[in-house]
């Protein structure tokens, strides 16, 4: 008798542990909470950050540069000094300007003088001829050179007006030395340096590259020729540089440039991005990584996208599921114990959130967003995907 209690209890014993062992693991979930917020559809673009406004301060003679008074990130105001041309060869040619000026006056002098000894004279031959004391060819003569002499004074002024012209040329030149800086901001390149020559006869070269205003910034981004239909100007739009990939920084689409931008037979177009820029974290030249609004709908109910694409493998008993739902759109919500099929009408999805516009969903619900393995924990909620505007 008592061999077959014992017997007994092994069976049992043996059957509790096949029972354990081989029994399916409990079916655990993850889970995020239903939700108020923004659903924002973007595209994406690469690009460069960019002062608004930039000047090229360039110099239109050649020469040596004597000296340097502006270097990079020096705030300049307009009108400053920036860099001197040495002007000892252009002052020699106004000297000489100038002296060639003097000297056409002083010959218009001369000449003028003439003039009125070539009248007196005319006058006299005139008179002499009346009283037939003197010949025809006499007064004619002299009413010829007084002619000569009117032509001549008149020759004169125009050649002073050239030597005029020509000294103002070599003076404006000579202040072509002196380069200033045509508006306030700050030096952001600098070209040359203290004796460099800079040659001027081809094209005018630069030496300085003056940005009007860093606090505020524009992003050059470059869009495929197959999504610049959705960049619309005033349309919102947020980016990251490399240097601070945890700052998302917000702008607007302020321009979209008809120029094509043609690379290796890729066609890209030009959207340009304004954004502030207060603290002067951005750079120019910086690489920006730009997302920009194609649709948006603002405080909407929303789910995570990822609990649209979630289908469990096993319900338990009493779950119900979807039934007539057009479309077969259906999110599961883990209700108490039970896990609830729930028929919704969906709207906008940027991918990250999807707009609930009908169903039994009320914020705080947790949505089922994947099925996790035996013995994993439900998270309290699971991290929502952070919306990129």
């Amino acid at each position: 008798m008592i061999a077959l209690v014992a017997a007994m209890v092994l069976v049992a014993a043996a059957a509790g542990v096949w029972w354990v062992t081989l029994r399916a693991p409990p079916v655990r979930y993850v889970t995020s909470p239903v939700t108020h917020g923004d659903v924002v559809t973007t595209l994406t673009a690469s690009g460069s950050v960019n002062p608004v406004v930039t000047v090229q301060v360039g110099t239109y003679i050649s020469g040596t540069i004597l000296a340097l008074n502006c270097d990079y990130n020096t705030r300049v105001r307009k009108g400053q000094l920036c860099a001197k041309i040495d002007p000892a060869p252009y002052q020699i040619i106004v000297d000489e300007n100038q002296a060639a000026l003097v000297t056409a006056q002083a010959q218009l002098e001369k000449d003028r003088a003439n003039v009125v000894y070539t009248r007196v004279s005319q006058q006299r031959a005139d008179l002499l001829f009346k009283e037939d004391s003197g010949s025809h060819d006499a007064a004619d003569a002299a009413r010829n050179a007084n002619a000569q002499a009117v032509a001549l004074v008149n020759l004169d002024v125009a050649q002073v007006a050239q030597k005029a012209a020509v000294l103002k040329a070599s003076q404006i030149n000579l202040n072509y030395t002196n380069i200033v800086s045509p508006v306030d901001g700050t030096v952001v390149s600098r070209n040359v340096t203290a004796g460099q020559t800079v040659a001027a006869s081809l094209q005018t070269p630069t030496l300085f590259l003056i940005a009007t205003d860093l606090t505020k910034m524009q992003v050059d981004a470059n869009v495929s020729e197959s999504d610049i239909a959705s960049a619309v100007q005033g349309a919102g739009a947020t980016f990251t540089v490399d240097a601070f990939p945890k700052h998302t920084f917000g702008g607007t689409v302020t321009q979209v440039r008809q120029a094509p931008i043609s690379v290796q037979n890729v066609i890209t177009y030009d959207v340009v991005i304004t954004a502030a820029n207060p603290d002067l974290l951005l750079k120019p030249g910086m690489t920006a990584t730009a997302r920009i609004a194609t649709a948006q709908v603002r405080g909407v109910l929303r789910v995570p996208s990822q609990a649209l694409r979630f289908t469990p493998t096993a319900v338990s008993a009493g779950n119900v599921r979807a039934s007539g739902v057009k479309g077969g759109r259906v999110v599961w919500v883990l209700r108490g114990a039970k896990l609830v099929a729930v028929p919704v009408t969906v709207g906008l999805d940027d991918d990250s959130f999807v707009e609930i516009k009908a169903g039994e969903l009320k914020e705080g619900d947790q949505v089922v967003i994947s099925q996790a393995a035996a013995g994993a924990t439900r998270s309290k909620a699971a991290a929502a995907p952070s919306l990129r505007l």
